[in-house]
């Protein structure tokens, strides 16, 4: 894998789409498709490893080992959520450093109070401006060729003004990626873009605040890049929910309503072909 062919991406200008993965059935799914990018979501690492919330309840050490996970099954390159790096200065080099080793190809980092919350619920608090930029500076530093993307969660504690001033603030700091997260319309949006002399990343979250646009349109309002984080998770979600509820209501596993995967080709996907090739070739007579 290697590490910057996202810059090569942006560098060409051509717009990156990262689907969000939540665990590795899902990015053994993304692998048959096909993508170039894909996008570790703390949000939803955290929900399906441990079934809590995003709100900083995870430690530095849980969400790396399913990052690490995911960057080993993935056949894409992976974009990975680190939080607010998980403490002070030392900590984020720390947290580089783990998220390089592991082979993500581009880090985010928020500039959100521990403990944070994710970007499109209620409550958030942003540290000072000063603070988020010595995060970033440190960031760029320590990695070798990870990218560094900046987000700021600023839009909804200090409106609109304050999360731009904060965004140039981040690139004058050195992120290659600039993210403000939670912008209320396409008007808001269009404006960032052109505010930021930096490739800018749009979050599609499903749910949230931000309307949810296609690429083609993103492209136009001046996005590098988006990614799709609840999509996998909502859309597996919503299956699993109506294939239990059927389940429960005609005691049948096949729902119209509900298609199964089919298990055969499952099997090969997730690797069961080497299996039974090794079990052939060292089979004891």
């Amino acid at each position: 894998m290697v590490s910057n062919s996202l810059k090569s991406a942006l560098d060409a200008g051509k717009f990156v789409a990262a689907p969000g993965l939540f665990d590795m059935i899902g990015a053994t799914i993304a692998n048959k498709v096909g993508f170039d990018f894909v996008y570790a979501s703390g949000y939803w690492l955290t929900a399906s490893a441990h079934g809590l919330p995003d709100a900083g309840l995870v430690s530095y050490t849980q969400l790396l080992d399913r990052v690490a996970q995911l960057c080993e099954t993935s056949d894409a390159q992976v974009i990975a959520d680190a939080d607010t790096g998980f403490g002070g200065l030392l900590n984020v080099a720390h947290t580089v450093r783990g998220y390089e080793r592991a082979g993500v190809c581009a880090i985010q980092l928020e500039d959100q109070e521990f403990p944070k919350k994710c970007g499109h619920t209620r409550g958030k608090r942003v540290t000072p401006i000063a603070e988020m930029a010595d995060k970033i500076k440190v960031a760029v530093d320590t990695r070798d060729t990870m990218l560094v993307i900046a987000r700021t969660d600023a839009r909804q504690p200090e409106g609109y003004d304050a999360a731009i001033e904060r965004a140039h603030s981040y690139a004058e700091a050195g992120a290659d990626i600039i993210f403000v997260e939670a912008l209320e319309s396409e008007e808001e949006m269009a404006s960032a873009c052109a505010a930021i002399n930096k490739p800018m990343l749009a979050n599609m979250a499903n749910g949230g605040v931000s309307p949810i646009l296609p690429s083609a349109r993103l492209e136009e309002l001046g996005y590098s890049m988006a990614i799709f984080p609840a999509m996998t998770a909502l859309v597996a979600a919503q299956a699993m929910e109506t294939a239990m509820l059927h389940l429960k209501e005609t005691g049948s596993t096949f729902s119209p309503e509900a298609p199964h995967f089919n298990f055969f080709e499952f099997c090969e996907l997730i690797g069961f072909g080497d299996v039974w090739d090794f079990e052939k070739k060292w089979a004891k007579k």
